[in-house]
């Protein structure tokens, strides 16, 4: 109890100012992006620290193992996208032990009530937070990012997710009272009084299907928003990915015993390949919640079969750019070439689809075609990746085998005109990587087929600029796109208040988030956490947004007790 009140007075300020930002939307973070903050050994202590993990076992102490995932690839080991395997093994476990023990587990975190949770959740992103770097080398090695987007996407911007879905638990757990006496004057000029109180129940065992590309970014607001509204949390890291998720269960794990709470409240289950882990621990009776991150394929499979749960899902997202007119060619072209190059085109905020009206556009370097504003693009994007080491540095590596396909396909000119042919980068410093620049592929809204193309999410560097009639129409095509597909992000270069105005109005209604005339150092993948939401609920890329109150209280409910009071 000493320690648990020793956290909340430590990381109490934090809390209330995480939960007053949440309020104001204002810029705020606790966890700084200066890698530097860390100290001068953090990035070396972090390579060490992966290194002594090759040929090991990664043991977390779990119940009910019964054998071990990898180390080699064919066993399902990672292997990582710049090209050595981890050599990392993980032990798998028996899901119906597993559960039981969180199911035992539950009670005590349950009781020790919201300020509690609230104080272990928060000192558990402390920790990661100090473990930023290793997190960060996890991430580039699992998920391909280039090393500044590791650090913030696989580590402090995660842990930023984290914090918000603790701040909105807590939130949404203290808007009712504990107890209070209810009194209603009677007729006869006494009161009728009532005792009542709320109780707080957690709906049970969370369950987290973790992806490949997010691992922490999209995971952290379930996995925390549930252990702080008082669920335990089962983790099944996606097979490629599984290190930046067991390096978080073992500090939470580690955490929770020093609190003196049963560490299987946090627990990972790595799978084997084929096992199929996702859909039987879904729709498994003990699960309550489960958080999902990845294909549209896969969420509608849960919101179908684990009717016992409430699913929260992010699925895949179809995101379009208007470019109508601009006061800064040269500045909306530099913008934009950064935000498609930006982790090659895998964020599920990346643009793939950029409207351009057939007759070209407005700019202050004059009239521009069609023809020229794709070209000049081409050269911006040219010009960003000349140099192998920059290149990479923004690029980082493709994820996977799939990717690279849809690269090739679209450079062989089987999805529609190459205007900006991709091209292979050799890393300077992992030449096993897979490296391509950015692929545009001409497309016609005209032609059904184009239109059937763009309507499709390519995951990875294939974008396509696509001709449309008008702005009118690109704006229609936009909205439609999102509302039948799904689109998480949206945005447009446009000096025309009319045009302003259609776009707000078109993407109110089809629910996803406008990015106007951006320029600098802020792209349209880039999602301020604290401030801006992600996603909306109303197009089908999610019904989960983080974080609004929607994606906390769900995972909770309060049950009311009435007694009698004293007449007056």
């Amino acid at each position: 109890m000493a320690l648990l009140r020793t956290l909340a007075h430590r990381h109490g300020p934090t809390l209330d100012r995480a939960r007053q930002t949440l309020r104001t939307r204002a810029h705020w973070s606790p966890y700084p992006e200066d890698t530097g903050h860390y100290g001068p050994d953090a990035a070396a202590a972090a390579r060490t620290a992966l290194a002594a993990l090759r040929g090991q076992v990664f043991d977390l102490g779990q119940p009910g193992r019964d054998g071990l995932v990898g180390p080699a690839p064919a066993d399902g080991g990672e292997r990582s996208p710049y090209g050595p395997e981890l050599a990392i093994a993980y032990p798998h476990h028996d899901p119906d032990v597993l559960l039981d023990a969180m199911r035992r587990a539950l009670p005590r975190w349950r009781e020790a009530g919201v300020t509690a949770r609230a104080a272990v959740c928060a000192e558990i992103l402390a920790r990661l937070n100090a473990a930023s770097h290793e997190l960060a080398l996890a991430a580039e090695h699992t998920s391909g990012h280039n090393p500044v987007m590791a650090f913030h996407a696989g580590a402090v911007h995660a842990q930023d997710r984290g914090l918000e879905a603790v701040a909105e638990a807590v939130e949404q757990q203290t808007r009712l009272p504990g107890s209070f006496a209810w009194r209603k004057p009677m007729p006869d000029g006494t009161e009728f009084v009532l005792d009542k109180t709320f109780t707080l129940r957690p709906r049970g065992v969370s369950l987290l299907i973790a992806n490949s590309v997010f691992p922490a970014w999209n995971g952290y607001p379930g996995l925390f928003a549930s252990l702080a509204t008082g669920n335990p949390v089962l983790v099944k890291p996606h097979p490629r990915a599984v290190l930046p998720l067991a390096l978080t269960v073992r500090t939470a794990r580690e955490v929770l015993s020093e609190t003196g709470f049963d560490p299987n409240l946090v627990c990972l289950a790595p799978e084997r390949p084929g096992e199929g882990l996702a859909r039987r621990l879904a729709v498994h009776p003990d699960v309550r919640i489960v958080d999902y991150a990845g294909s549209t394929g896969f969420g509608d499979w849960l919101r179908r079969n684990a009717t016992q749960a409430r699913v929260f899902t992010s699925t895949s997202a179809v995101n379009s750019l208007l470019l109508e007119s601009t006061d800064d060619y040269r500045g909306m072209l530099a913008n934009l070439a950064f935000g498609l190059a930006l982790y090659s085109g895998q964020l599920c905020t990346s643009p793939q689809n950029l409207l351009i009206p057939r007759e070209g556009i407005t700019t202050d370097e004059g009239h521009k075609s069609f023809d020229r504003v794709v070209a000049d693009l081409g050269g911006a994007l040219a010009d960003l990746l000349a140099d192998p080491a920059a290149a990479v540095s923004v690029l980082g590596a493709l994820i996977s085998p799939e990717v690279l396909a849809r690269v090739d396909k679209a450079a062989s000119g089987a999805l529609g005109a190459v205007a900006v042919a991709p091209r292979p980068v050799v890393h300077p410093d992992h030449p096993d990587a897979v490296v391509r620049t950015p692929a545009v592929i001409a497309l016609d809204a005209a032609r059904p087929g184009d239109l059937a193309t763009a309507s499709a999410e390519w995951l990875g560097p294939v974008y396509f600029a696509v001709a449309v009639d008008s702005a009118a129409a690109g704006i229609a095509l936009l909205a439609r796109t999102a509302r039948e597909h799904g689109s998480l992000s949206a945005g447009a270069w446009t000096v025309s208040p009319e045009v302003e105005a259609a776009l707000e109005d078109a993407c109110a209604e089809a629910g996803v988030m406008l990015s106007l005339n951006l320029k600098g150092n802020w792209y349209i993948t880039q999602s301020a956490v604290y401030s801006d939401l992600h996603g909306t609920g109303l197009n089908p890329a999610a019904d989960a947004v983080y974080c609004d109150a929607a994606f906390v209280a769900g995972r909770f409910h309060a049950v009311g007790v009435r007694r009698h009071g004293p007449t007056g």
